[in-house]
């Protein structure tokens, strides 16, 4: 069994999944859009181009997401973190200040009696994560 985030956007999920490809080394992009698919009918123009359906590879990890449905609410990921935990300190600096280009910072990264560093931030999409590298045992 596997546990795969999928997120729902509310429109911009191709621009982060983009993003996330650039900057977390995401691979194997995937969107499928609105336009050519079943649920194309009934789809107002302005939403055809949205992802109806999107998948990206982090590492080896496979994150799923969608801009939802037309005219419904997105309210953002109330109560969720995704979390990276990066082998080196630089890599979760690096990591943290690509999340942070434009998001909002919870927490600034810094050293805690848990990890070397770890820090929380929500991502220009909405996004929240928590970036750490572990205290090795």
């Amino acid at each position: 069994m596997k546990l795969e985030p999928y997120i729902q956007f509310g429109g911009n999920c191709a621009q982060a999944f983009a993003y996330y490809q650039q900057h977390l080394g995401a691979r194997d992009l995937m969107i499928m859009t609105f336009r050519g698919s079943p649920g194309e009918p009934g789809t107002s123009p302005d939403w055809l181009d949205k992802a109806m359906h999107a998948s990206v590879h982090i590492d080896g990890q496979r994150l799923m997401g969608t801009d939802g449905m037309p005219g419904q609410p997105h309210t953002g990921m109330q109560g969720c973190s995704l979390t990276l935990s990066a082998d080196t300190e630089v890599e979760a600096e690096r990591i943290f200040e690509a999340l942070s280009d434009k998001g909002k910072v919870t927490l600034p990264m810094e050293t805690t009696f848990f990890a070397r560093r770890f820090g929380m931030v929500t991502d220009q999409f909405g996004v929240a994560w928590m970036v750490l590298c572990q205290t090795p045992r």
